[in-house]
């Protein structure tokens, strides 16, 4: 029988579970651990954490160590040892660079060296990938599997995980319909579900585009702030309906509309990092303070879209050469790159200006 969950599913419950604050067992070849998640963490589990003995520790990523001057002696990782007595404003102070600038001695941190840490690097990808703040408490359990019945806890694979984690969900195409706009009448809304879980994605075709030749094509990433409200600190907006006038103009073309909002680190953390921007802070720095990379996007979900809609070909409308790499790599040949250069204000100039300098944007 099949009814027990496949290691896809039990991740997609895991994520469930670390953002509604329950923890989770990992398990190893050699035993296991307990994972909470730091942003909801709460001051009770806190503290049954702290009664089961031992050295828990608290998983951060190198990105967010070095803004705390703690070693990340794991290469892309720092595990810092839990102080004895250490609360729950001390595990957000962390976690969260929101007061680094009030408060910016938060250390001397006691940072470990010894021992395996794919643990607690599994334990920062499970925090990321449900858009949480990178940053999770983890306590080794002998038997992670007896602890896991005996809380009615979710236990996940370490060695399936990690695979899955670093595949890209395959978007399974689910509707489509007609749908016609300000930019055209003959549009086509396909939707697209991943089989992990995540978020829906959309393709917009305009038209009825040939498949033997090169597509008039965007990937665009969601941007409520930019694409509903309007904000001006961004330019994703007028790139989003400039690209839609000039498939309407063109009468064929598809607007592939990712949800992976704030470069893949979803709407909250993309706020935090807009307060930390507000201290100054440029995009770059700021997603390094919150512990993520520039862009944790995944642009393969955009050339599996392309593909199982019968295109190998695109014109590909950017002012981002990773995209175009991407696509490539993937089989997507982009034949020519158009560029998108719309929206600057005085309330972005600086952010285009980072884009262009850091992230190679094409500007």
């Amino acid at each position: 029988m099949s009814f027990a969950p496949t290691p896809t599913e039990t991740l997609a419950r895991a994520r469930a579970d670390l953002r509604m604050g329950v923890p989770v067992v990992l398990s190893g070849e050699t035993g296991g651990a307990l994972l909470l998640a730091a942003e909801t963490l709460t001051a009770p589990r806190l503290g049954d954490l702290q009664a089961l003995g031992g050295q828990p520790v608290l998983a951060i990523t190198a990105r967010r160590a070095v803004t705390l001057k703690a070693r990340p002696y794991d290469g892309d990782l720092a595990r810092i040892a839990l102080p004895p007595g250490a609360g729950l404003p001390w595990v957000l102070a962390v976690a969260d660079p929101a007061d680094d600038l009030a408060m910016p001695m938060k250390g001397p941190f006691t940072t470990l060296r010894e021992g395996p840490a794919d643990l607690h690097r599994l334990a920062l990808s499970l925090t990321k990938s449900a858009q949480l703040l990178p940053a999770a408490l983890v306590h080794d359990l002998p038997d992670p599997e007896a602890f896991a019945n005996a809380h009615g806890l979710t236990r996940v694979s370490a060695a399936l995980a990690s695979s899955l984690l670093a595949a890209s969900p395959h978007p399974d195409a689910v509707v489509n319909a007609r749908l016609p706009t300000e930019a055209t009448e003959a549009g086509r809304l396909h939707i697209f579900r991943p089989g992990d879980g995540t978020e829906e994605h959309y393709a917009f075709e305009i038209g009825q585009p040939a498949r033997d030749k090169p597509v008039l094509a965007r990937l665009h990433s969601a941007c409520f702030t930019g694409d509903v409200l309007g904000s001006l600190k961004c330019d994703c907006g007028p790139q989003l309906h400039g690209a839609l006038a000039q498939m309407g103009q063109a009468g064929a073309g598809v607007l592939l509309y990712l949800n992976q909002e704030g470069r893949g680190i979803g709407l909250a953390n993309k706020m935090r990092a807009y307060s930390l921007q507000d201290q100054g802070f440029d995009t770059v720095e700021a997603n390094h303070r919150l512990g993520f990379e520039d862009d944790e996007r995944d642009f393969r979900l955009g050339a599996d879209i392309l593909k199982s809609m019968g295109f190998s070909s695109v014109r590909l409308l950017t002012n981002n050469p990773r995209k175009i790499a991407m696509m490539e790599k993937q089989g997507i040949t982009v034949t020519e790159r158009v560029p998108l250069k719309l929206g600057e204000t005085a309330h972005n100039r600086a952010y285009l200006a980072t884009k262009a300098a850091k992230s190679g944007h094409l500007l």
